[in-house]
């Protein structure tokens, strides 16, 4: 049996829920071997563009497929490294960030004798019609611009920057104006969404408490670093005001986004054990409240994303994979009462 055929029978087969993962039904895995993370729903909930590591390259690129799996195509230009791709425009155009305009290579992987570190590559924003075409740069800001998603009604891009000297979330217009900061906290505010409505973000967060941290914190970022091991789930009002912490876990949580009623939040998170890898998803009332675990999978499961019109979650996860650490997309009918 060739690999596409073993594939495509695994796509057409739904796969039982772990042990407790009372949400989930006919679950299906969507990509076969690699790294695929970051999977978002266009606005007609028909497809997925997400980031994959290319196979020449090692170096992750954006793709675009149908919700079953099938017509999957890389849609960013193959050179340098992107991440965080999203449709916009009534899906007929899509963005995502990329270090292209350095070169074709790929950026070399941060330097881990310093522990477990994100590298902030200087990406900026493209954008791109549906086939990834008609590229076109949006930003040239030199340095960290990224993990950028679209308002409900289509016309701003909240988005995560090192502009201005901290890891802060801003907002602009779809065709790059109006660019204004909304977090001033010393620390990583990144990871944004619009609740439905557009009247909140929901964003992940961590602010140094101590002189020791601060300064931590800044030495990293002046090698374009980040420490990704703390940080708790946060709301705002999309002008930046009412800044409130949601969690108080301990760990990593991140990823967040916004059940569909906007009362609840989903979000991954590693609090259980936060020295491990073993991220699942949870969810939470505005307030805090009411923590529950989703997901029940023994390896990583994040980057949840709920379909427009609520009846299905994707995620990404280690679950099932054929080489240990590999991270696939899944898909799964969404049981509200179970």
């Amino acid at each position: 049996m060739t690999p596409l055929l073993l594939a495509m029978l695994l796509q057409a087969a739904p796969i039982p829920a772990d042990s407790g993962e009372r949400h989930l039904e006919n679950i299906r895995q969507l990509t076969f071997g690699g790294q695929n993370a970051e999977a978002y729903f266009s606005r007609s909930g028909r497809q997925l563009i997400f980031q994959r590591q290319a196979a020449d390259t090692g170096c992750d690129q954006e793709y675009v497929m149908n919700v079953d799996g099938t017509g999957m195509r890389r849609v960013s230009s193959g050179a340098g490294r992107t991440t965080c791709g999203y449709f916009f425009d009534h899906d007929r155009r899509l963005f995502y960030f990329s270090t292209e305009h350095l070169g074709p290579a790929c950026p070399p992987r941060p330097d881990y004798s310093l522990g477990y570190v994100w590298a902030l590559y200087d990406y900026d924003l493209y954008t791109a019609d549906s086939a990834g075409g008609g590229t076109r740069r949006l930003t040239t800001n030199p340095g960290y611009d990224a993990e950028g998603t679209l308002s409900p009604d289509g016309r701003t891009i909240v988005f995560t920057s090192l502009r201005d000297g901290d890891l802060d979330i801003y907002t602009m217009r779809v065709d790059g104006t109006h660019l204004r900061r909304l977090t001033h906290t010393l620390g990583y505010d990144g990871g944004p969404f619009f609740s439905p409505d557009g009247k909140q973000i929901v964003y992940r967060a961590w602010h140094p408490q101590t002189a020791q941290d601060s300064a931590d914190f800044v030495a990293l970022l002046r090698q374009n670093l980040v420490r990704p091991t703390r940080m708790e789930i946060w709301i705002m009002d999309p002008d930046g005001r009412h800044q409130r912490q949601v969690t108080s876990l301990g760990g990593a949580s991140f990823a967040p986004y916004f059940h569909p009623d906007g009362r609840r939040i989903i979000f991954a998170s590693n609090y259980r054990n936060p020295r491990s890898r073993n991220f699942d998803l949870y969810l939470v009332n505005l307030d805090g409240t009411s923590l529950e675990q989703v997901t029940t999978s023994p390896d990583f499961d994040a980057f949840p994303m709920f379909s427009p019109d609520g009846r299905r979650l994707v995620w990404a996860s280690n679950r099932h994979g054929r080489v240990a650490g590999e991270t696939n997309i899944f898909i799964a009918d969404w049981v509200e009462h179970p």
